[in-house]
């Protein structure tokens, strides 16, 4: 299993936050994270638990398509998803620091088949550079466009 944390500070309340994330994730993910190059619902109507999307991602030269679910969804707090077509899991968590919001990105890979796993090292690696990379672009984008204080 190849696990990875990270937390930040971003300077607005966690309701905000969490919309950014959460809400409006169809038009903010691929924001966030680069390497989305396509995504698309395949469960109509607002993110919710059992909602599935669609993504088709480049992460470092290697093409991924991908379904995943959101498992849980705690409005304000939290929202995870699981691959369904890979063992993957990500989560992030927002915590209330004063006015501000303690944000956990934490994502994991249950598993890595017998070829990939000579390679763990270097996939863990991989997966916290992606893993800071995402809540560097989140805290960047969330605090210039809903104006965090200076």
């Amino acid at each position: 299993m190849v696990k990875t944390q990270v937390q930040t500070l971003i300077r607005l309340p966690p309701a905000q936050v969490y919309s950014f994330v959460a809400e409006d994730f169809l038009r903010n993910y691929p924001r966030w994270s680069p390497e989305v190059q396509s995504l698309q619902a395949v469960t109509e109507g607002p993110i919710r638990v059992g909602w599935i999307g669609r993504q088709i991602r480049v992460d470092q030269g290697r093409r991924t398509d991908s379904r995943f679910r959101v498992v849980a969804l705690e409005p304000g707090r939290r929202v995870s998803f699981k691959g369904t077509t890979d063992p993957y899991v990500i989560e992030y968590r927002f915590d209330p620091l004063g006015e501000h919001t303690h944000l956990t990105f934490i994502f994991e890979l249950a598993k890595l088949n017998l070829a990939l796993r000579p390679f763990e090292k270097l996939i863990r690696v991989a997966a916290q550079d992606g893993a800071e990379r995402v809540t560097r672009n989140l805290k960047g984008l969330i605090e210039a466009e809903l104006g965090a204080p200076a």
